[in-house]
């Protein structure tokens, strides 16, 4: 363990080894072991990662499916890949970052940026102050957590808000 890495007293809060626990300028990043449809504050927006065809058959992305529906109305909004996708319920916006053109295929780190990069921009536009995740990108479509960790803080970097990614295992 290199000397910059410190142990976290909080027993929520992720192992040093790979702890993304950030905070630069207005953006705070942490990541914390919790469900995330559980532990996420009500008046925090979500975001998963999905592909285009919004299919949502595997992994979390079948809970929101379920529990947030609108399959049709996220259609209708003819995103793309490195586009995000919004549905308003309740108190809380609903995002559904696009990162691959069918359910099948593997996002690559090119459209994984892009996409963030949208999600900044309209959660931005949406004054979006806190939103909260799970592990995107790392589980079914296998991309690396350090990598998932290093682009989200360089996309958001400088960014007024909060984000707050969960997990429920370390892995």
């Amino acid at each position: 363990m290199s000397p910059d890495q410190s142990f976290q007293t909080n027993a929520n809060e992720l192992n040093p080894i790979v702890s993304p626990n950030t905070q630069d300028n207005n953006f705070i990043f942490k990541e914390i072991q919790g469900d995330l449809f559980v532990d996420a504050p009500e008046n925090s927006s979500l975001a998963h990662c999905v592909s285009a065809d919004f299919k949502m058959g595997k992994g979390i992305a079948t809970i929101f499916k379920r529990k947030y529906y609108g399959v049709k109305e996220l259609l209708d909004q003819n995103k793309k890949i490195g586009q995000v996708a919004t549905l308003k319920r309740d108190n809380r916006y609903i995002f559904y970052i696009i990162t691959k053109q069918k359910c099948y295929h593997k996002p690559t780190r090119e459209n994984f940026e892009l996409a963030l990069l949208d999600l900044r921009k309209v959660c931005e536009e949406l004054n979006v102050k806190h939103l909260c995740l799970p592990r995107i990108g790392v589980g079914l479509d296998e991309l690396p957590l350090e990598f998932v960790h290093d682009t989200i803080r360089k996309v958001f970097k400088g960014c007024d808000m909060m984000m707050t990614m969960f997990y429920l295992y370390l892995f």
